[in-house]
């Protein structure tokens, strides 16, 4: 078993809080030393690590928190950070470790990885790129955020920005598919948790990658691993790529 280490919960009492709390429960090498919500004020010298899934405004003042005292390290899964926010995020991580991530699917990381690494080394000439995602009707954003960090995968590994290489919807009359363009498409329907596909197709041959999200607890299980890996890492801003050891940390 590996060491036992101390973790603290910010936005305990949200959804991916409890979800997170249940995961951190039912491991024998994790104490949570603090369950906190925005308001309230933790002391944070009782952990290793913290994962936060609050709000943009609540991380930033953690972060600031953290690295004023130089630990603990954090993983960040809150969304909407303004540009500012997200330099606040990076200066804190001058001082301590940080993970951020908009998925912490450890298999919709694992995708992005393998999505990178067969964009470089399929050539933009011979295999088009498209990018399908499906998700339960209430979702308002399309294509989805994955879908996107998908695409960034796919434009990275070609050695190029995905502004450059997005297609516009494929409707109407659009003449031929244009060379080395990255294409997307939307489905909402239903409780579809998430699906996300991503098709290389040359003339002779088509190559699938794929991810179904069947339960949303998987979220909360990459983010508890993202912690056991980022509280003993030097400063610096880390994602799942580096967790998962696609890039060298």
């Amino acid at each position: 078993m590996s060491a036992i280490f101390h973790a603290g919960i910010s936005g305990a009492r949200g959804r991916m809080g409890r979800a997170v709390s249940a995961v951190l429960d039912a491991r024998e090498d994790v104490v949570v030393a603090a369950r906190f919500d925005r308001g309230e004020t933790p002391d944070v010298s009782l952990c290793d690590v913290i994962i936060d899934f609050s709000t943009a405004e609540a991380s930033v003042e953690l972060a600031r928190t953290c690295a004023a005292r130089g630990g603990p390290a954090l993983v960040i899964g809150s969304t909407g950070l303004s540009p500012e926010q997200e330099g606040e995020i990076l200066k804190a991580s001058e001082k301590i470790a940080i993970v951020r991530s908009g998925n912490f699917s450890l298999g919709v990381n694992i995708l992005i990885g393998l999505v990178q690494h067969a964009a470089q080394r399929l050539d933009a000439a011979d295999w088009d790129i498209e990018i399908a995602e499906a998700h339960h009707r209430r979702k308002v954003d399309a294509p989805s955020g994955t879908a996107l960090m998908l695409g960034e995968a796919a434009a990275e590994g070609r050695g190029q920005d995905l502004p450059d290489l997005r297609a516009a919807p494929w409707d109407g009359i659009t003449g031929p598919r244009p060379v080395g363009k990255i294409g997307f498409s939307s489905v909402r329907a239903g409780g579809i948790v998430g699906e996300h596909t991503v098709m290389f197709a040359s003339d002779d041959e088509v190559l699938t990658l794929s991810h179904s999200a069947i339960d949303r607890a998987l979220f909360a299980k990459g983010a508890v691993a993202a912690a056991a890996w980022v509280r003993s890492r030097k400063p610096g801003l880390y994602d799942m790529q580096d967790v998962l050891g696609f890039r060298q940390a």
